[in-house]
């Protein structure tokens, strides 16, 4: 039987190559030592000892997620070890796992539903400041596929992507194709460009005379008012 990997487990970025890499080489040394856990018929903990396990060839013994855990909470259990995450990432997949709703509940909740968290709840959970779950909301509700992505991957952060977001889509799509620095580029705010100054016009004779006419005009004013 072929398996998805569930929303939960791909809140997560995934492996990088080196790590893959051993991975399948132990996979193939030594077997699948811990069986994958499923959860709706899908990998919710275990997917990179899914995926190298098919790709060597290799059976992968299986275990049902228990029915009276919180999913959201085992996800994050299981992945709380990976203290190679930027505080964007982390801020990144907190934001998407309690975005999650199961198929029979509504997605639209209260903020008192046990599946609600506020952003300090949230701040506290992935252990980044309130700011940057906001940014991460904001990179959810606007950006597109790539620039999630680019946070998802560790590539920009989610203050980067969430000054994105505010752009059209396919200004968007346009920046992010061109690569991270092209965000970082696009997310600086447009430089003040101040006004030039007029440059006086060459002071001439003429306006010598002019100035010492007004000043001898002034003098016979005052001299005639005492």
């Amino acid at each position: 039987m072929i398996f998805k990997q569930h929303p939960l487990s791909a809140a997560f970025p995934a492996m990088q190559p080196d790590e893959y890499q051993a991975l399948k080489d132990s996979i193939e040394n030594i077997g699948i030592q811990n069986p994958i856990t499923l959860f709706e018929g899908m990998v919710i903990d275990g997917w990179h000892r899914y995926s190298a396990a098919n790709e060597v060839g290799m059976h992968c013994p299986t275990v049902e997620m228990d029915c009276d855990v919180d999913p959201r909470d085992f996800v994050l259990a299981q992945n709380k070890a990976r203290r190679n995450l930027t505080g964007s990432q982390r801020a990144d997949a907190v934001t998407n796992v309690y975005q999650w709703h199961p198929a029979h509940r509504e997605k639209k909740q209260e903020v008192t539903s046990t599946f609600s968290k506020t952003n300090a709840e949230l701040a506290a959970i992935a252990g980044v400041s309130t700011k940057t779950i906001q940014q991460a909301k904001a990179v959810h509700a606007g950006a597109v596929q790539a620039v999630q992505d680019a946070v998802k991957t560790g590539a920009v952060s989610v203050e980067i992507a969430a000054a994105v977001s505010k752009l059209p889509a396919k200004e968007q799509k346009k920046i992010a194709a061109k690569g991270p620095e092209a965000m970082r580029a696009a997310a600086k705010p447009a430089p003040v460009v101040e006004p030039e100054a007029e440059e006086p016009e060459d002071y001439t004779e003429l306006d010598a005379l002019q100035d010492s006419l007004s000043a001898l005009n002034e003098e016979n004013d005052r001299l005639n008012d005492q």
